[in-house]
């Protein structure tokens, strides 16, 4: 701000020259060189007149009357002869020049936006504070201090351009505001500035992945896999890598870099829960690739000591592993001779998000429904077979009633 006064001041110095130094100056009266260049014009006319006369016979005496015509000539030219100047006074220019300053700022206060100037400046001023709290997530940025550290960062950049740090923090606002285009372009300057920081590569290869363009997501796999070339501890690096795996269908590379990951943090980390559960889910869509398997064949019979309904009909239902309630198929068999054997498949899931055929292990229920409610109650007969897997087959003996 103190550079911006200090320009100002000069300009107006200038403008204030430029009014005053031609004032000062004055514009000079010379007299005496006006009454010369009339005596000169004089003398002109008259030789002139004297040589028309003596061509005319008229004078006799020319060479007397052109020296009387010179040595009166020079009796006219003053001995010391001083230029009158006049000159403008310094009481008259006061007023011009606070006028020419008054105008010049008060203008400037009118449409330079010195508030937001100002603003800018106080913004930038808090650079370092703002990029601490960036790191700090128990207090988190507000929306408006992230526009702030951004601009800030900008303005930075623009007068340090080869910051490659400066380039890698305006990449991750970018990826934490979700503006890709932002955080591609910083993190892409960040890595030609810096292309040996594992840091930068790191950052750059997550901007890439989030991109979801397939040819950026390969040299994102490129650069991670530099990560864990000079750290093969990198636990970002092998989480990002295991995501990309998973992301993908390659569920056997996922579990080998979580398998990887929980070498490296042990089973007392509070992490290695959550990797559990990544490597089963993985394994589980592994087991499911290989089981080819679309249906489950059931055969339902009913118990001698079960007494059949005048009318209704048997609800046979497929349910999860865990036993939960609600099914996630189901069909409707109207009564007749036991035992009969049906098959379920995607076509009786309850659901199209969540097909029968998600299930790798399930439970068959049969239960004789009086009503038409899909909802049990107190008094039906029903039975459920063991955890079968999903292309086998079982057995289901309706035996037990809903207390």
């Amino acid at each position: 701000m103190t550079i911006f006064w200090v320009i100002s001041a000069l300009l107006v110095l200038v403008a204030m020259a430029i009014f005053v130094v031609p004032m000062y100056k004055g514009k000079e009266q010379d007299e005496v060189a006006s009454r010369d260049e009339l005596n000169k014009a004089f003398f002109k006319d008259r030789m002139d007149e004297l040589k028309e006369e003596s061509s005319e016979g008229l004078v006799e005496n020319k060479d007397e009357l052109v020296v009387e015509l010179q040595q009166s000539l020079l009796d006219d030219v003053p001995a010391n002869a001083e230029q009158a100047k006049t000159k403008v006074s310094t009481a008259m220019l006061i007023p011009g020049l606070i006028l020419l300053v008054g105008v010049s700022f008060g203008m400037y206060m009118k449409v330079g936006s010195l508030d937001k100037v100002q603003a800018w400046n106080e913004t930038v001023a808090r650079l370092p504070e703002l990029s601490q709290r960036l790191m700090d997530e128990s207090n988190p940025l507000s929306d408006q201090e992230m526009e702030d550290l951004t601009l800030a960062l900008r303005t930075r950049l623009h007068s340090n351009p080869n910051d490659a740090t400066g380039w890698l923090l305006l990449g991750r606002i970018g990826m934490a505001n979700r503006d890709a285009e932002t955080a591609q372009d910083a993190m892409n300057r960040a890595y030609r500035l810096d292309p040996t920081n594992p840091e930068v590569m790191l950052s750059f290869g997550q901007t890439l992945m989030m991109i979801g363009d397939p040819a950026q997501s390969e040299r994102a796999r490129v650069l991670l896999r530099s990560v864990l070339r000079v750290d093969h501890t990198n636990i970002r690096a092998l989480s990002l890598l295991a995501f990309d795996s998973f992301e993908s269908g390659d569920f056997q590379q996922a579990i080998n870099y979580w398998s990887m990951m929980q070498q490296i943090i042990g089973k007392d980390d509070p992490r290695a829960e959550m990797l559990d559960r990544s490597i089963a889910r993985a394994q589980s869509q592994l087991d499911r690739g290989k089981n080819t398997a679309t249906s489950v064949s059931v055969t339902v019979d009913l118990d001698s000591s079960v007494q059949l309904p005048e009318q209704g009909l048997v609800f046979v239902s497929v349910h999860s592993a865990d036993g939960a309630p609600m099914p996630v198929a189901a069909r409707r068999v109207p009564l007749s001779a036991f035992p009969f054997t049906i098959t379920l498949d995607d076509n009786d899931s309850m659901i199209p998000e969540r097909p029968m055929t998600s299930l790798q292990d399930m439970i068959i229920k049969a239960r004789i429904d009086t009503d038409g409610n899909v909802m049990t109650r107190n008094g039906d007969w029903y039975g459920q077979s063991d955890v079968i897997s999903l292309g086998g087959s079982t057995n289901v003996v309706i035996n037990t009633k809903y207390q």
